[in-house]
């Protein structure tokens, strides 16, 4: 059902964002080389951080190091999300349920990696893949997309950028914590598909990196 209404709000969308995107083939082109780049980059650099924070999430509570997720990434189609694990293990034993301030799922460890989002680092691995780009809407499970396709007119528009690292919504809304939060935070991702440009990539990442410097995760 999820997919077979996917493809109908994609075709009612695709026809005015694929007439964009013809135009946009450099910056299409240049994004994805400067997502390998920068994210290669980031790996060697922050190989050291890498190294603690895997050390640490392994003393922290028992469990994996790394958190598995299935999301909904371009054009629907499903894919692994890496991370480093910030809550305890079998934090969804009852179903999918968003995190909140106060969620007692997450571990102590975990709150520090969320406040500084060193849990996202994994994902470079994804922008490395092709599941992911360093800036575009932010990936999500189809527990929840299903729910808001029906609910935002025209998200499907989002299923047509590669999901993003870092999105426009995350640095102006922040973390939903339900689904009518959700639901807010994707009209920022929907002006990013249709406003999509170098300025407005290089202003995200920019902010993005002064929210983590500034310890504003969560």
């Amino acid at each position: 059902m999820f997919y077979k209404t996917l493809e109908i709000k994609l075709a009612r969308t695709k026809e005015n964002v694929q007439r964009r995107q013809t135009k946009s083939l450099l910056y299409n082109a240049v994004k994805r080389f400067t997502d390998i780049v920068l994210s290669l980059s980031a790996l060697v650099v922050l190989a050291p951080l890498i190294i603690f924070i895997i050390i640490r999430t392994k003393l922290s509570s028992p469990g994996n190091i790394f958190y598995l997720q299935e999301r909904i990434g371009y054009k629907g189609i499903p894919f692994t999300i890496y991370k480093f694990r910030s809550m305890y293990a079998d934090a969804e034993k009852n179903g999918p349920q968003l995190s909140s301030d106060d969620d007692k799922r997450i571990t102590p460890w975990g709150k520090i990696m969320r406040k500084w989002r060193l849990d996202e680092i994994p994902q470079l691995w994804n922008i490395i893949k092709g599941d992911m780009s360093l800036v575009g809407p932010r990936p999500e499970r189809q527990f929840y997309t299903s729910q808001l396709i029906e609910i935002v007119p025209d998200y499907a528009a989002l299923f047509l950028v590669e999901p993003g690292l870092t999105s426009l919504g995350m640095i102006e809304f922040g973390y939903a914590s339900n689904i009518h939060e959700m639901v807010e935070r994707a009209q920022y991702d929907l002006i990013y598909v249709q406003k999509k440009s170098f300025l407005l990539d290089a202003g995200i990442i920019l902010k993005t990196l002064l929210i983590i410097i500034l310890g504003k995760g969560k």
